[in-house]
């Protein structure tokens, strides 16, 4: 299997330097064509919302980076319209094992039930994500305007929005918005430009990253040890990716020279005693320092940060890349909200209440991660050895074994959004849970059902109400409905004769036993800001 192939996008002289006619201004400019800038940017167009997104590159990124997706982050790509693109070309896995040093302590199963449409988690580099997101964004000529080589080079506030200066190969020039959105990572240029805080902690501890090319049958899964054989009194960590690319992640202790370390001589002997073998091939090098940062606030008027330009965490649990799909999901459809008029604007307030809990809740599990992975004295080290020994055998032990909490869905639960629903089986604030469903003799997916808008999602002999701008899914018992559930999965996840109102980004806003059309109305309103 050949390598993956760069290919550059290419630059096209923006309007404001080309003598073409150029808007006044923009409604939504996005900073960043990674990951979470291209989604932004196809979550607004879905809602039919225009957006230029502006990067300084003009290819995808080098190396495999964010590689792990989980089951919510490709619920939501699947939404965006490549999900089902990714999962076919990346590995599937679910289960991982744990080791402490040549002994297997224990294996764990992220998905032990079915009836879900996405895997648990899948491997796929970066670079094919943000190549899928570019071919799915270039769908959408009208409402996304991808400049490459254009780099933001100053940012200010105004009144009414944000004005970029932005630096081309053909010169500068300013483009104005209503929002700008920061979508350019964990060296974020608008952060800077704006002199804004990025306070958290540093870990004294470095990782190598080597993704290698290997012909091999390792199965697809997680493989992490605590002091291997092949890597004395440190850690390790294995994965694999497509391509023949396997991932290894090695600890290197503080005192490591990152410049050193990275030195192709350097790393060849340290994966040959890893893998026993010497028939491979490096294909990229990094190394890593573990830092939880975040912002204050998230957002800055008409400036908003979105994904590791808010916030960034150890890689351990990959909860980077996967939370920044969340901060995604969690704004595209109140901005649009606003944009619209449908919504007031305070409502983006509670993208910074919402994501914040998701950052501090992403930050916890990481710097716990951290502190277990790295002990920093004799008896943390004595605590950590002991816990591993018991955890073979007592799974009471193994809640307190860390080698990275892997990423699940943040619950919203008890924030100013949602509406106290006792009667809930799925609480008011957590992600909807896919089932499988059948549709005139076909099977269909009950998140597939659900549009970009608000919803009521209900389960049984539940009338249908007419509540304006809401659709209306019924999930019905096998012959009894337009949608039947033929597994009984759904009902087991949803309970029975209740009525969910659905967020756009699919979370729980409500849910009802008895619904009237004015309770809706008014969980509704809430779900919007205005309560």
């Amino acid at each position: 299997m050949a390598r993956y192939r760069y290919e550059h996008f290419g630059y096209v002289p923006p309007p404001e330097v080309s003598g073409r006619v150029a808007p006044s201004r923009y409604p939504v400019v996005i900073v960043g064509a990674g990951p979470t800038g291209l989604s932004m940017a196809i979550d607004l167009a879905l809602r039919g919302v225009a957006s230029v997104v502006l990067d300084d590159n003009d290819v995808v990124s080098v190396g495999s980076r964010a590689i792990c997706w989980a089951k919510r982050t490709l619920e939501i790509f699947d939404r965006l319209g490549v999900g089902e693109r990714m999962v076919e070309k990346g590995v599937t896995w679910k289960i991982g094992r744990l080791y402490h040093g040549e002994r297997e302590v224990y294996s764990f199963d992220l998905l032990p039930e079915d009836g879900h449409k996405m895997p648990a988690f899948i491997n796929l580099q970066q670079y094919y994500v943000e190549q899928y997101l570019v071919e799915r964004a270039r769908e959408f000529p009208d409402l996304i305007d991808l400049r490459f080589k254009n780099k933001v080079v100053g940012v200010e506030k105004t009144a009414t929005g944000a004005t970029a200066r932005v630096a081309t190969p053909d010169g500068t020039y300013r483009i104005q918005a209503d929002y700008l959105l920061a979508c350019d990572g964990a060296k974020s240029a608008v952060r800077t430009a704006l002199g804004l805080e990025f306070a958290g902690k540093l870990f004294e501890e470095r990782f190598l990253i080597a993704d290698i090319e290997l012909k091999a049958d390792f199965p697809s899964e997680r493989r992490f040890w605590f002091e291997p054989t092949f890597h004395a009194g440190e850690s390790a960590l294995l994965h694999k990716q497509p391509d023949d690319i396997y991932r290894i992640d090695l600890q290197l202790g503080w005192d490591a020279d990152p410049e050193v370390e990275k030195r192709p001589e350097n790393v060849i002997p340290r994966i040959e005693k890893v893998l026993g073998r010497s028939d491979f091939e490096l294909d990229w090098i990094s190394v890593y320092t573990f830092q939880c940062r975040r912002m204050e606030r998230f957002v800055h008027d008409g400036v908003i940060f979105v994904g590791d330009s808010a916030h960034i965490v150890s890689p351990f649990g990959a909860r980077g890349g996967n939370g920044g799909l969340q901060d995604v999901d969690n704004l595209g459809w109140k901005l649009a909200a606003v944009i619209k008029g449908q919504a007031p604007e305070t409502l983006l307030q509670s993208y910074d209440d919402e994501r914040i809990h998701g950052a501090d809740e992403n930050i916890s599990n990481s710097a716990r991660a951290t502190n277990f992975m790295t002990p920093k004295s004799a008896m943390e080290k004595m605590l950590r050895d002991e816990v591993l020994d018991l955890a073979g055998d007592m799974v009471f032990a193994r809640k307190l074994v860390n080698s990275g909490r892997l990423s699940v869905p943040c619950s919203l639960a008890g924030l100013s959004l949602q509406t106290r629903s006792p009667d809930a089986i799925l609480e008011p604030g957590e992600a909807c849970l896919d089932a499988p469903l059948q549709q005139d003799g076909r099977p269909v997916w009950l998140l597939n059902q659900l549009n970009d808008g608000f919803a009521l999602l209900s389960f049984g002999d539940r009338p249908r109400i007419e509540v304006n701008d809401l659709s209306h899914v019924h999930v019905a018992r096998p012959g009894e409905g337009e949608l039947q559930d033929v597994t009984g999965h759904a009902f087991r996840r949803y309970g029975e004769n209740l009525t969910y109102l659905v967020r756009p980004d699919q979370h729980v806003a409500a849910c009802f036993s008895t619904p009237d059309a004015g309770a809706i109305r008014t969980a509704h309103q809430r779900a919007l800001g205005r309560a």
